[in-house]
């Protein structure tokens, strides 16, 4: 489970939340889950179609595939329209993930420093050389 929700969380780009409040946080992070959730969808339709599970997809290159294909899916209309869908969701199912025997998921990963220096001088110390 650790590892799915760190997936969603780098997947998603959930590693910074713009929210401030925790009521807005909340809703981001349910849109977060929304969007994961029916990108999944979209994955099982397209195993649907070749008969695999919907594990064996990638979902990177499924989100890849969505985002080539949405601009001309919103302006076509009809036969068209089906037409790319289908297209959309065969070339989906074509980004399987390979067998990676040897991969390590590693427990802890570590932040890249912030961009701005800490405090070098204890505050105590320049309080007292402000006086």
């Amino acid at each position: 489970m650790e590892i799915n929700l760190k997936f969603i969380k780098e997947i998603m780009k959930m590693g910074n939340l713009r929210c401030c409040t925790p009521e807005m946080v909340q809703k981001e992070i349910g849109i977060h889950l929304l969007a994961y959730n029916l990108i999944r969808t979209v994955i099982a339709q397209a195993t649907d179609r070749v008969g695999t599970i919907p594990n064996s997809i990638s979902f990177k290159g499924a989100v890849q595939q969505l985002d080539s294909f949405a601009d001309k899916i919103a302006h076509a209309s009809g036969i068209t329209r089906v037409r790319l869908l289908d297209e959309m969701l065969r070339a989906i199912a074509y980004h399987r993930i390979g067998n990676r025997p040897g991969r390590v998921e590693p427990r802890v990963v570590k932040r890249r420093q912030k961009p701005f220096r800490g405090g070098i001088v204890p505050r105590a110390a320049t309080f007292h050389a402000a006086q």
